[in-house]
Formats: structure tokens, sequence, C-alpha cells
């Protein structure tokens, strides 16, 4: 099972990626301040966001010289959507108990 080795919120960072195209970094972190209610500093942002590159989960690209863009990989959407399979799983399980 992929994503288990991400904190929480790379896994948050990564459903955000996800549901856009080719955010930003700022965009990133303004829709998670948004949906977490809590604000997020440059110096958390952006090394998680490097750790999801390094472990190939997203892919980094370069929109201007100060600008860098974040978009999914085939294996962030695979491991997002094995995440949200054991999820669902392990709620079913749990209601029926």
């Amino acid at each position: 099972m992929t994503l288990f080795t991400l904190s929480g919120f790379q896994r948050d960072l990564l459903t955000v990626i996800a549901g856009h195209d080719q955010p930003s970094g700022q965009q990133i972190k303004t829709e998670l301040e948004d949906v977490r209610n809590e604000e997020i500093n440059h110096g958390r942002l952006y090394p998680n966001l490097d750790t999801l590159v390094d472990k190939g989960y997203v892919e980094k690209g370069e929109i201007d010289r100060r600008t860098n863009f974040y978009q999914i990989t085939d294996k962030g959407r695979t491991g997002l959507r094995e995440r949200r399979e054991w999820e669902d799983q392990y709620l079913q399980e749990a209601a029926l108990a």
C-alpha cells in the first residue's frame, strides 16, 4: 500500500494538486489554508512539496523563473486511488462491526 510513508499534510498536498491542472505553490498554499483553516508558511510548504517530487508522486515544472507548477504523476494518482479504496474498505468494515 502506498502513501503510508507520507504525512497527513503531504497527502493533503497531493490531493490538492490532483484537483488542479498544474497549480503553482502559491495556489496550493492558498487552497490548503482555506480548507485547513490555518496559515501555512513557506518553510513547511516547499520542503513537503519537494518530498512529493523526490518520491515520484508529483512532477515540478517551471512557469517562469520565479514560479513553479506541480502536477500529479501516475504513481501519485494510483497512490491516492489505493488510499481511498483502503479507507472505504476500512470504514465499511467498521460500520458493520
